[in-house]
Formats: C-alpha cells, sequence, structure tokens
C-alpha cells in the first residue's frame, strides 16, 4: 500500500500559463518522500546533514498526463522498492482529488546509496531498509 501525501498546489509552483512548471513536480515529489521517511521515525535533520550514508538520485523520469492548476488539491502516492542492497527506487503517482480523470502525472526516481566521504557505494544502511518494508 502505497504512503499517501496531500498537496495543495500554490502560485509559487505555477509558470507564466498558470500550470505547475514541470520541475516542481520532481520537487513536491521529493517532499512526499521525505514525509514518508518521517512518518517511519527517521530523523530528517540527521538523515540529510550528519549522515554516514548519502542517498544521491541517478535517474529522474516524469510523465504529464494533465496540467495541474493552483489552488487544487492533489494527492501524491509513493511506492518504494528495493531494486538491489545498494539501490532502490520510487515510482509516485500524482492524483487530483475530486476529479473523474485524476491521475494527472507520474513520476521515478532512482537512488543509491554512497558513503559521503569516499563517493562510493555501499549498502543501504538498516533504517532505509525498515523505510522499504514498510511501504
Amino acid at each position: 500500500m502505497p504512503f499517501i501525501y496531500s498537496r495543495t498546489i500554490h502560485f509559487q509552483d505555477t509558470d507564466a500559463a498558470g500550470v505547475v512548471y514541470f520541475a516542481n513536480i520532481l520537487a513536491m515529489c521529493h517532499e512526499a518522500y521525505e514525509a514518508s521517511l518521517a512518518t517511519t521515525g527517521i530523523n530528517l535533520r540527521e538523515f540529510f546533514t550528519h549522515s554516514t550514508f548519502a542517498l544521491p538520485i541517478v535517474h529522474a523520469r516524469v510523465d504529464f498526463l494533465c496540467p495541474m492548476y493552483c489552488g487544487l488539491q492533489y494527492e501524491i502516492q509513493v511506492e518504494p522498492v528495493c531494486l538491489n542492497p545498494r539501490k532502490f527506487e520510487i515510482a509516485y503517482r500524482i492524483l487530483r482529488l475530486k476529479a473523474p480523470e485524476n491521475l494527472v502525472s507520474q513520476a521515478t526516481t532512482v537512488h543509491v546509496c554512497i558513503d559521503p566521504v569516499t563517493r562510493t557505494r555501499i549498502d543501504l544502511p538498516a533504517e532505509i531498509m525498515q523505510w522499504l518494508q514498510v511501504l
């Protein structure tokens, strides 16, 4: 079952045409990713600043199916999957609430685990493995 993150589109998310700027979709997905980590007890401050590992994104893809507008509410579904001991993928589905054709966008990010000092790949830590199993 995916983690669900609710998000209202703000004016700052949109471009001159009044729809969500393409790069902001990934920023919203990252918000949902962070929220999913926090719900499993991961301390985000420590996770992103004082960690013995880093999880950079090595691949990202977004498919836009419908425009997203300021003031409307959306749901971002987060579904992570472990690909191997050092890598995982997150599938995102962005749905407009209260709309008949509600799937508006899909995205995928692929993350690898590295040592932040040597920049070499290492195994995913226990807290991330637990997060992957919970979601």
